[in-house]
């Protein structure tokens, strides 16, 4: 880290101490050459994931949306927000472990439909419907027919 004060590229830290909730570190520093303080924060270079939709626009990822969806589907199911956040949590850990950088809204609502089937079966239905956007009622009783045989 370079010295503001006379540009010296050494320094040694004499305190630090997490901030922003434990999302940064600020350290306070001393230039070896001219023995100045000076304070530098450190924190996690976060790589912003784009979602591409089905007709190939593209847009940040937004938690909100995700959330959204899921709430709707467990509107009036016996599913807490806790377990609504974690299912968020989950999906979230598991794209940014991916490493991509772009993701389809395709693979993320296959991670929901996942989440909810071992959380609540109607709730699943209820998203899958909107998702797979049945188009008769033959399709939603196709997708009934295999929640029940897998239940078999």
């Amino acid at each position: 880290m370079r010295c503001p004060y006379c540009e010296y590229f050494e320094s040694k830290v004499v305190d630090s101490r997490p901030t922003d909730e434990g999302q940064a570190i600020r350290r306070r520093r001393e230039c070896i050459k001219c023995s100045k303080r000076f304070t530098t924060y450190e924190k996690i270079e976060e790589i912003p994931l784009i979602v591409v939709k089905k007709d190939g626009n593209r847009q940040s990822y937004d938690r909100n949306k995700l959330l959204n969806g899921v709430i709707k589907a467990c509107e009036k199911r016996p599913v807490s927000m806790n377990t609504i956040e974690n299912i968020a949590d989950d999906i979230e850990k598991t794209l940014s472990n991916s490493l991509e950088k772009e993701v389809t809204s395709q693979q993320i609502g296959e991670m929901v439909m996942t989440k909810l089937k071992n959380i609540d079966e109607v709730a699943y239905v209820r998203f899958a419907s909107v998702y797979r956007q049945f188009k008769d009622l033959n399709t939603f009783m196709e997708e009934l027919k295999k929640m029940l045989d897998e239940g078999k």
